[in-house]
């Protein structure tokens, strides 16, 4: 198929578009394979570079000339003045064909080449890397490749992080307790007292109350000496005990006697992106209403899911972190609320997951070697008008998450909100294949690190990091421990208001905070002046800004 084929009017002059905070602009529309592009009348400038499958709904409306509103994936809202009503009916028409195009190959990633980056700049973060890291502090573990060609399990990776006394024919057998193959894997090691979080799928126990010795077995071996390990359940008690009647089921007391059953309910799918929707909605409310603010931002429940997701990894960092115990985290499936749950434990407990690398090589890793879907979790947004499927905002809840602890720890993660924002749009619609397919299994078949650009080498590049990095950073060895208490949260701004509200102030506040740490990093003061340390002060001007509002 050519896209041309697809594209029944490329150009168009004299389109108006308006956008918040800005003025109209008058330039001539293009439609091309993969952007909506308008350049300016005045200058010839860009002023508009739009990838089309960030578009996530069109609605038009006819008078004596067409207007396109445009609603995108990232929350912008744009609109398209068009004379004429057969062009915009061509163009809209374009815009809906291309902007759903479901095939990966067709993609932007697999056709974008920018200067200075290579396609071999992949591979940063491996499982064998991790592995190389852990070996050199225990020799309880090592690395299996059992599911090399993604026989065992079609949403790990090949290689994967197990006991050491656990044979590859244990973990097959127990693979086939679990859905979906998911079989308990390490998903993070505790320096400080050796225990460990894993991960998995529910166990397949169904109402005949079957049972796997070699799922038990594994199970045992993760405890090694212990005498004690939590399985901590992203389902009410109820939900779990539902899932029986159709195959599933969670791990009954008296086949893991070592293991203490936790049940914390975290909704997923539809739950999650109508809370979502609710969420965008009541932003976009222009009534200037008080109590109708409230009431819709209470009713979309987002904050809620952001309370319990936090209180659910905050519950498996307490249990490694306090009690010294192990821990084992699934739901259903495995690919949603329990890599929300593990990846932010280890944001609370490993100061390597704050810095910018580790917190690459945690998305990496628990999430897109894991096996998230984000393909199809991130279909749509907020403003589609197609039946929901698969769609689920459950990274987009992750980044939330992580604000929150930014907000509340300003001198210990080493990232910025600039960074958390810019992942929250590429997830959605990118330039590149590192958020593309929904496995490492598709990735492979589709050849993504051989054909695409990683987003992490673009971002890694001198001149792109430092948009990303905390001037205020301070390297914290302890845990972070995030408050849930509800005065504590709030929503992000910084997203869900960023095209509609003005950052010029609060940018320029960031470059002055920048300038100040560079200067006294520059007089040699940084032991002495810079926030972070317990007998440091921050320097004047700085203080009042990092303190957390709650």
């Amino acid at each position: 198929m050519e896209f041309s084929e697809l594209i029944k009017t490329a150009n168009v002059d004299n389109v108006v578009l308006k956008q918040p905070l800005r003025p109209p602009v008058r330039g001539t529309l293009c439609v091309t394979s993969h952007h909506l592009l308008l350049s300016s009348r005045d200058g010839d400038t860009m002023e508009l570079l739009l990838l089309l499958r960030n578009i996530d709904a069109i609605e038009k409306r006819f008078v004596s000339s067409g207007t396109i509103t445009i609603k995108c994936k990232d929350l912008r809202i744009l609109q398209l003045d068009i004379p004429g009503m057969e062009e915009c009916l061509n163009i809209a028409s374009s815009i809906e064909t291309l902007s759903s195009l479901e095939s990966v190959t067709e993609m932007y990633p697999f056709f974008y080449r920018p200067l200075n980056l290579h396609l071999q700049e992949w591979g940063l973060h491996t499982p064998e890397r991790d592995f190389d890291q852990i070996a050199s502090h225990t020799d309880r573990w090592r690395l299996s490749c059992v599911n090399k060609d993604f026989s065992v399990c079609p949403t790990y990776p090949t290689a994967v992080i197990v006991p050491r006394s656990i044979e590859d024919e244990t973990l097959k057998k127990a693979a086939k307790f679990r859905q979906g193959g998911r079989f308990p894997v390490l998903s993070y090691y505790h320096r400080n007292n050796g225990m460990v979080i894993m991960r998995s799928s529910q166990p397949l126990v169904g109402a005949h109350r079957r049972r796997c010795k070699e799922d038990e077995l594994l199970l045992q071996a993760v405890l090694g000496g212990s005498d004690l390990g939590y399985i901590v359940d992203t389902r009410s008690a109820q939900l779990a005990k539902q899932a029986t009647l159709i195959g599933g089921g969670s791990e009954s007391k008296s086949n893991y006697i070592n293991w203490k059953r936790l049940h914390r309910n975290l909704e997923r799918g539809k739950v999650l992106q109508e809370s979502l929707i609710k969420l965008v909605e009541a932003c976009n409310d222009q009534s200037n209403n008080m109590d109708r603010w409230l009431s819709k931002l209470e009713n979309s429940k987002w904050l809620s899911h952001v309370n319990s997701a936090l209180i659910t990894a905050g519950l498996v960092a307490e249990c490694v972190e306090r009690e010294g115990r192990s821990v084992l985290v699934h739901g259903s499936e495995g690919t949603d609320t329990t890599l929300l749950v593990t990846s932010l434990a280890r944001l609370i407990l490993d100061p390597e997951c704050r810095t910018i690398s580790g917190f690459q090589a945690l998305i990496d890793r628990e999430w897109i070697q894991a096996g998230h879907p984000f393909q199809l979790r991130s279909a749509h947004s907020a403003f589609s008008h197609a039946r929901l499927r698969h769609e689920a905002p459950v990274f987009l809840l992750f980044l939330d998450c992580c604000w929150q602890l930014s907000r509340q720890f300003p001198l210990s993660l080493q990232f910025n909100e600039a960074l958390l924002t810019r992942l929250s749009q590429e997830v959605y619609a990118s330039n590149f294949g590192t958020f593309l397919c929904n496995s490492d299994k598709e990735r492979c078949a589709f050849r993504v690190k051989e054909k695409t650009n990683s987003l992490w080498a673009w971002i890694n590049r001198p001149c792109e990091l430092g948009r990303y990095t905390n001037p205020l950073y301070e390297c914290n060895s302890l845990a972070i421990w995030p408050s849930v208490n509800p005065q504590s949260l709030q929503l992000w701004q910084g997203l869900f208001f960023r095209w509609s509200h003005s950052t010029q102030h609060l940018d320029e506040a960031w470059e002055e905070i920048s300038l100040i740490v560079s200067e006294h990093k520059a007089k040699g003061n940084t032991d002495s002046t810079l926030p972070g340390g317990s007998n440091s002060q921050a320097p004047a001007g700085i203080s009042s800004i990092c303190e957390p509002c709650c």
